[in-house]
């Protein structure tokens, strides 16, 4: 027994028809591959380029901050004088480096916090590298390596020298390097303060921005802990979460249970997730707009294919055609067109990020960021316009319809 396709009669009438008018349907198809194609493009475009610039932040940073909180003043209460105005000043207190107050007890219980995968001690601070007439302001970071590289990839920032830091040894910035004139192997002194350490330097780090590779000197946590003046202490808990998203809410639950100084990235970076919503809104807007266009194209083209097959509608109608039958027929040619368009666009959408992976190079000669063009992107897109397509026809679709048989056919 034959299996009798639902809607045979309106299918046939609906291809039927998208044929006779081969090149509107040619054209409406290519505009909503078009649209399709540009909205795929730029959503994998801009998500490339957000995960590029957030993993590059974040390639040099910690998810989650914790420090001991700054000294404050609290003034003193005014004495009642009678009617007399007393006038009094309080100065903020001198800010210097405080130790994470039981850090070692705190340690454990972060990396039981859900969400929290790493948790780091580190000893920071300023100094400044000597090295015969040189002298140079630098970021000291005292680390033990082992837990710090679970927070900051520094073996794939290493460019010379060898992995490890050992008492008296120390891992600095390429351009550190270049202003001091050294190379692995030799030596330089560390000042701070009334302290003086000659290092020897193990290995250079090209950390992504010059400003930091001119700056930061990694030296083992007790190396640290002598030179700022903090014995035994950490000035920070370093903290790498699972999902980066979540590190703000993971920072408010910390601050809400503690009493210390918690930030997470998106506190420290707040310009950076402005520009980035900035083109998230911007992204919304385009698609929207393509949207738009690609149903008016669809409707545009199917009211004058309601108009051109006046005459055929009525003889339909004519001949027992119901009114739910012709609606459908122009339903489903909206539906063909969008899928079609969503197919090619898809297509379309898939060569235009080869060709950029291809021509978007950097100055190093890679490629510029990775883009991918995603399956539920594509998916979404490709769903979006046929449902743009079946809703475009609406309006087409209700006005034939709705056509008297008789006045059709004398038309």
């Amino acid at each position: 027994m034959a299996v009798r396709m639902p809607w045979g009669f309106e299918w046939q009438v609906a291809l039927r028809f998208l044929r006779e008018g081969r090149m509107q349907s040619l054209m409406i198809v290519a505009g909503v591959a078009a649209g399709v194609a540009v909205v795929t493009y730029i959503t994998a475009l801009i998500h490339g380029l957000q995960a590029n610039t957030v993993r590059k932040t974040l390639g040099t940073q910690a998810h989650i901050s914790l420090r001991a909180p700054e000294d404050v003043v609290t003034p003193l209460p005014r004495p009642a004088v009678g009617d007399a105005v007393l006038l009094s000043d309080t100065q903020p207190r001198a800010q210097r480096l405080r130790s994470v107050a039981n850090w070692q007890q705190l340690l454990p219980v972060l990396e039981r916090e859900p969400g929290v995968i790493a948790v780091s001690p580190m000893v920071s601070g300023a100094g400044l590298a000597l090295r015969g007439e040189a002298s140079q302001s630098i970021a000291l970071m005292g680390v033990e390596l082992e837990r710090y590289q679970r927070i900051v990839n520094l073996r794939e920032k290493l460019v010379a020298g060898a992995w490890g830091l050992a008492p008296g040894e120390a891992m600095i910035g390429t351009e550190l390097a270049a202003d001091l004139g050294v190379r692995p192997g030799d030596r330089f002194t560390i000042a701070t303060g009334a302290v003086n350490e000659p290092v020897r330097v193990t290995a250079l780090l090209d950390l992504g921005l010059k400003d930091l590779n001119r700056r930061t000197v990694i030296i083992p946590l007790r190396s640290a802990q002598s030179l700022l003046g903090v014995p035994g202490g950490a000035t920070v808990l370093e903290m790498q979460v699972a999902d980066v998203w979540q590190a703000d809410a993971i920072a408010r639950q910390l601050r809400a249970r503690y009493d210390y100084d918690v930030e997470s990235w998106q506190d420290t970076n707040a310009q950076l997730l402005s520009a980035l919503n900035a083109q998230t809104i911007s992204t919304t807007v385009i698609r929207v707009v393509v949207l738009v266009v690609v149903v008016l194209g669809i409707a545009s083209v199917l009211v004058v294919s309601v108009v051109q097959k006046r005459r055929e509608i009525g003889i339909l109608r004519a001949m027992g055609t119901t009114r739910g039958q012709v609606l459908r027929v122009f339903l489903l040619q909206g539906a063909v067109v969008g899928a079609l368009g969503s197919v090619g666009g898809v297509l379309l959408s898939w060569a235009m990020v080869q060709l950029f992976t291809t021509l978007a190079r950097s100055a190093e000669g890679g490629a510029l960021f990775e883009i991918h063009l995603t399956l539920p992107d594509a998916l979404s897109a490709a769903l979006i316009a046929t449902v743009c397509g079946v809703l475009a026809a609406v309006v087409p679709a209700r006005r034939a319809a709705s056509m008297d048989p008789a006045q059709a056919i004398r038309m």
